[in-house]
């Protein structure tokens, strides 16, 4: 009782008004901050054995291996439950992470031992934020859900300003040994909070009391066919697509190479830059949670994806720390006014028993990511860095205008429902 006056009093509270997402909040807190410093404590350490661009992005790529095989992960949530699929993926998560860190300190680690690992934490990571959402959706009202994916959004977030900050200098102090037992441990405290996240019963489709026994490529075949013929879910769902594509690389897995070849900062510029672009998605978040801003969540989704494309035309552009800094704050900061709109356009959009397949459906578009990212490595090497994000950021003007064009009576229009006021 007392935590839902306090949520009433401060709307940004609310969520927390839900048992079960006191549970899941600081569960996918520690989720996301162990992703996060891994990724960074194992880029740094592909990139420095390896002497190699292109071998970064391939270790970056496989850690959206998959999001291929996302929508039979949100098959897979509809079917047994969502909480149970998080569970046993975060399980995982701790098993491979345990068998890294013994490498680690064992002395017997080589880089094959991390893209091997990688390759299989890659083939669940992408389930976790379509479980992450689907609970979100089962579990909030409709009037509280862009303001609780706001606040869920804080959690990778936030994760990305500690884990830049903490494995950079983590490193740096006690090792790589030491930083990654803390990922390790991070991992087993994300189980166990889990294991108190609340959720739906996995429900039968509606129909004969087989359906919900039909064969995974039926469901993915209908899952196909719901986005298709829902405008304002294909025209998310592109959007989604075109900045994993053409924006996400510059501001994760690229990082490294900015920091050592195009800044020349070392390890702990890369962590201040991560930690830039983490603190302005951070601050975007908290605003769009506070759910006090009138947004109007497809038009926001398209304005904030053309400012955060906008901002890295100008930070590829930049020679130095102190120049890219503040514009991959406000490209943090954007690209929240794009993303959670977009969560929020595609959960509203979907319909009952349909949410687990729509958001796996949405995170197909992470593919876009490695595909990008492993593009990006041979024109780097041709053109150079400033040359690849200023083709990038260009295309992805362009194509952010062509899709606010093309289905603008269900995006742009005051009236449609993905603009109407939350």
């Amino acid at each position: 009782m007392a935590s839902s006056s306090r949520a009433a009093r401060a709307p940004v509270l609310a969520p927390f008004g839900v048992r079960s997402f006191r549970f899941q909040w600081p569960a996918d807190l520690a989720t996301s901050l162990a992703f996060e410093m891994e990724a960074l404590i194992l880029g740094w350490y592909v990139l420095t054995a390896t002497g190699s661009v292109q071998q970064l992005v391939i270790f970056g790529a496989l850690a959206w291996l998959g999001s291929l095989f996302s929508p039979f992960f949100g098959i897979a949530g509809d079917r047994i439950g969502h909480r149970a699929l998080l569970c046993a993926t975060r399980g995982v998560y701790a098993l491979l992470a345990t068998v890294l860190t013994v490498l680690i300190l064992s002395d017997a680690l080589a880089p094959w031992h991390v893209f091997a690992i990688a390759a299989l934490a890659g083939l669940l990571r992408a389930s976790d934020n379509v479980v992450r959402h689907a609970l979100v959706g089962e579990t909030m009202r409709p009037e509280m859900l862009l303001g609780a994916l706001g606040i869920s959004r804080t959690t990778a977030d936030t994760a990305r300003v500690a884990g830049a900050l903490a494995s950079a200098g983590g490193v740096a102090l006690v090792g790589m040994g030491a930083a990654y037992a803390v990922v390790t441990t991070m991992y087993v405290v994300a189980f166990l909070l889990s294991l108190g996240v609340a959720g739906k019963p996995p429900r039968a489709r509606p129909g004969t009391p087989g359906a919900a026994a039909a064969h995974p490529v039926a469901d993915l075949k209908q899952a196909i066919g719901y986005v298709w013929r829902k405008p304002d879910l294909l025209g998310a769902f592109c959007m989604a697509f075109l900045v994993n594509l053409l924006a996400y690389p510059f501001v994760l897995n690229l990082l490294p190479y900015v920091a050592k070849d195009v800044y020349a900062v070392g390890q702990s510029g890369l962590g201040y830059l991560a930690a830039a672009f983490a603190s302005g998605a951070l601050a975007g978040s908290l605003l769009v949670g506070a759910n006090r801003l009138p947004l109007r969540a497809a038009r926001a989704m398209l304005a904030g994806g053309a400012a955060w494309f906008a901002t890295l035309l100008v930070f590829g552009q930049t020679e130095t720390l102190a120049a890219g800094l503040p514009l991959l704050f406000f490209a943090g900061f954007v690209q929240s006014f794009c993303l959670t709109p977009l969560a929020a356009v595609m959960l509203r959009s979907s319909g009952d028993g349909m949410l687990g397949r729509v958001m796996g459906m949405r995170m197909l578009a992470v593919w876009g990511l490695p595909l990008g990212l492993l593009a990006a490595g041979p024109i780097i090497a041709h053109f150079g860095f400033p040359a690849t994000t200023l083709l990038y950021a260009a295309l992805g003007l362009a194509a952010t205008f062509a899709i606010g064009y093309r289905w603008r009576h269900v995006l742009w229009h005051r009236s449609a429902v993905a603009n109407a006021r939350m």
